[in-house]
């Protein structure tokens, strides 16, 4: 696959550099990734990133929102080849709605049309880093930025600070480029791909107080975790429970109060 080069000097029209990913040089294939390519082991770049995450999938898989053919990864490697080299990036979190393979096939790593469809949303938590989830580099390796637009061409990129809760996503037009959206009124956006609405949320997870994203579904209902669906039905057995009690008082009462008219009534002589 290539790009016009119409599209490729709109987005920088100063391409001429070694290696640069440009229309007269760029050839991107699909192939699988060597079982002896050495990937790379790194930490993550964000504390919390494993925790937000695994709650994104945790709450999906547990609504029912995740099917068997589908994929959501937490740095991960996707990959693509772009001039004969390979390149893999690792999102913070992704979706892809479909894979065509075993899951014994993609435990490395995973190539779009080769094993599936190309995710629908890829993410990357922001930390005090060098800002690499902005980088448009066009030079190999490619940024994060211009892989997931050019190169992936990935429906849906979202960046999100969760030390401050900031959320921002950015949608693939017809024209090729992302563009930033703008929330509903509910400080929420509705992700097509997915079905659902995808917003912030401040609470408690994990022993961490702060912001996570969480789901809504189209009618607004949160998409609980597991922690949060044990709690609902604790409070709800204890609901049951008083409630059973508090019949079991109004029966007792009436039951008493019965007893005491039917002596009474024994007592001044009354009987039936």
């Amino acid at each position: 696959m290539s790009y016009p080069s119409q599209a490729i000097l709109e987005f920088n029209p100063l391409f001429v550099f070694p290696m640069v990913v440009s229309a007269s040089t760029t050839k991107i294939t699909w192939e699988l990734l060597p079982e002896d390519f050495v990937l790379d082991d790194e930490p993550v770049d964000n504390v919390n990133q494993p925790s937000l995450a695994a709650a994104l999938t945790e709450s999906l898989e547990l609504a029912g929102k995740l099917p068997e053919t589908a994929l959501a990864t937490t740095n991960y490697g996707i990959c693509a080849t772009v001039n004969g080299k390979f390149v893999i990036k690792a999102p913070d979190w992704a979706y892809v709605p479909q894979i065509t393979v075993s899951r014994e096939q993609i435990q490395r790593s995973y190539t779009p049309h080769k094993q599936g469809q190309i995710p629908a949303v890829v993410m990357e938590f922001l930390s005090d880093s060098d800002g690499s989830e902005y980088s448009n580099k066009h030079t190999y390796p490619p940024g994060k930025w211009f892989y997931y637009e050019q190169v992936l061409q990935v429906p849906n990129y979202i960046i999100f600070q969760p030390d401050i809760g900031e959320l921002e996503i950015y949608h693939l037009y017809e024209n090729g480029h992302y563009k930033l959206r703008s929330p509903d009124e509910n400080n929420r956006y509705w992700l097509t791909e997915m079905e659902l609405f995808i917003g912030v949320w401040q609470g408690k997870r994990e022993n961490r107080q702060g912001y996570w994203l969480r789901w809504w579904d189209q009618d607004g209902n949160l998409l609980f975790w597991g922690s949060e669906l044990v709690q609902q039905e604790r409070l709800a057995k204890e609901t049951a429970q008083q409630e059973a009690n508090q019949e079991r008082l109004a029966k007792e009462t009436a039951l008493k109060r019965l007893e005491e008219l039917e002596k009474r009534l024994r007592d001044a002589g009354i009987s039936d």
